[in-house]
């Protein structure tokens, strides 16, 4: 999962005209749906960011396989298109599993060029359990709360302390939602999604997911093959991994990611006065883990929550300006309250987290089989942790409740597919979260897909976030079905945008579209 392959070898970034469009039936405007379609009701629930949301449920079955057994409610969301040339629903997943996507209904219309976003209805969705959907989950309300143990089983008390935490989450779970939890899972969520474009009344869908909600795409298009019009992922899970490599797999990724924190530092050095070499930061990042192990920040921050506080940084480098200012104030003033205010504002898990852990657990325990063998854990994770400590056993913890799960699991789904119009795929090349090799592998199996890659890019969730190049495939893609085609392993290419400037104005970086992304955008996939 560590190496990064060389997409520049063979692949041009493609230029005006090389594209390829979509069959005309694929491209074909959609006749509108009725106001109220198979009982759906719609009813203003906008914010001030997004003033054109609709809200509306739908009951769905708990179980597919018996349609006229318990039922469950899926809360919608709708931003109504607006041109007379209409292209139909646009369903829209942040990731996870156990994001909310009702919000994000608005950031992807509002996100979209005017004149694309007209054109569809677009649909978000809080997949089943999550958010407003209801029953939502809890399993074990707290569950993040400080101080936890230190993630690293340095000592047989540290690793029982942490075993039974595990255990503990996975127990509650099974007491609390005995007869929900064998129905938490990526196919049962596909066959709700084919229920909502039942439910709007539309013979085939468009979908765009970020993170997790790239594998939740593929799943619907690999079971509703026809069901599917446009298919865009972004940022995409690996298939073959699914989920106990996968997750190893993030480790590497994630150690290069803080390592690419602690080189971006060092060309800060007038501004945060750690040094200039970037091993030798890295020592400092560590010994501040070390003494706050021994005497956590402000009673909240032990190494567990400075390892959540700085793991948001992997995902987005726009958060690196305000962890480093933390981390220079703990090593050069001893002053803490910048860290704990991090921690605050990246790594606090509140209820709506404690849910969407829920869901990210239950769906990933499910989805997949794990080693209920603790022992493989142990190998495994410290062969991990020789070379990526970053966040290799607090990863380990996060997914440790899959060890002790109640419910048995799934086969992963095979989504080679050769039934589609071509996909329109994006990933950067070092993304942490969802690692290169996963955007190329999905672009392999998506016969006819196309992969657009941001060359020397390592945020996760990379299209609308203020890349004009990939923004243009996207826009070009809705507006007309047409996919770039290049002559190598990526179709196109675009350039990463620079990383940021150390804070000069703290307003101006946390109101731009990426930072706008990345808190919409789902817990660790």
């Amino acid at each position: 999962m560590r190496k990064r392959a060389a997409v520049l070898c063979g692949a041009a970034v493609v230029v005006a005209g090389t594209f390829t469009a979509v069959p005309a039936d694929a491209s074909a405007p959609q006749s509108a749906p009725p106001a109220s379609a198979a009982g759906l009701t719609w009813k203003k629930c906008g914010t001030a960011d997004y003033p054109t949301l609709r809200c509306a449920s739908l009951k769905v079955p708990l179980d597919h396989a018996n349609p006229r057994g318990r039922q469950i409610t899926l809360a919608l969301s709708r931003v109504p298109h607006t041109a007379k040339k209409y292209q139909g629903p646009l369903l829209v997943n942040p990731g996870g599993p156990g994001g909310s996507g009702l919000t994000f209904a608005g950031f992807i219309a509002s996100g979209l060029p005017k004149a694309v976003a007209a054109q569809y209805d677009v649909i978000g969705f809080d997949p089943r359990g999550v958010g407003a959907s209801k029953p939502a989950l809890n399993c074990k309300p707290g569950y993040f709360n400080p101080v936890r143990p230190d993630s690293v089983p340095s000592t047989p008390g540290i690793e029982k302390a942490n075993l039974e935490r595990a255990k503990s989450f996975a127990a509650a779970c099974g007491r609390k939602y005995a007869s929900v939890l064998p129905y938490i899972d990526t196919i049962s969520a596909v066959q709700d999604m084919d229920s909502i474009r039942r439910a709007l009344g539309a013979k085939r869908i468009n979908y765009f997911g970020y993170s997790y909600g790239t594998y939740l795409g593929a799943v619907y298009a690999k079971l509703f093959p026809h069901q599917v019009r446009r298919l865009v992922l972004d940022s995409i899970v690996d298939p073959t991994g699914v989920w106990y490599d996968d997750n190893l797999g993030q480790d590497y990724a994630f150690n290069d990611r803080h390592r690419a924190l602690m080189a971006w530092i060092a060309k800060y050095d007038a501004t945060y006065r750690l040094g200039t070499d970037p091993e030798k930061i890295e020592a400092k990042w560590y010994a501040m883990r070390a003494a706050l192990a021994k005497k956590p920040a402000g009673g909240k921050v032990g190494a567990s929550e400075l390892e959540d506080t700085y793991i948001p940084g992997g995902y987005y480098n726009g958060y690196w300006p305000y962890l480093a200012e933390a981390f220079a104030a703990y090593v050069n003033s001893k002053n803490a309250d910048p860290l704990v205010d991090a921690y605050e504002n990246f790594g606090a898990v509140d209820a709506s987290g404690d849910n969407g852990y829920s869901i990210y657990a239950s769906v990933q325990c499910r989805d997949a089989s794990w080693p209920r063998d603790w022992r493989q854990w142990q190998k495994d994770n410290w062969a991990v942790y020789e070379k990526a400590p970053f966040m290799a056993w607090s990863n380990a913890w996060y997914n440790a409740p899959c060890a002790f799960w109640p419910t048995g699991s799934l086969m992963p789904v095979n989504i080679a597919n050769g039934k589609l119009p071509p996909a329109l795929l994006f990933q950067a090349t070092n993304d942490a979260a969802t690692p290169y090799e996963g955007g190329v592998t999905v672009h392999r199996l998506l016969a006819g897909s196309s992969l657009v890659v941001e060359e020397g890019g390592g945020n996760h969730g990379i299209t609308l976030s203020g890349n004009t190049c990939l923004d243009k495939y996207l826009a070009t893609y809705l507006t007309d079905g047409k996919v770039p085609r290049g002559g190598g392993e990526a179709d196109a290419v675009c350039k990463a945008l620079p990383d940021p400037k150390p804070l000069t104005a703290k307003a101006a970086s946390t109101s731009s579209r990426g930072a706008a992304l990345h808190r919409l955008l789902g817990a660790r996939s």
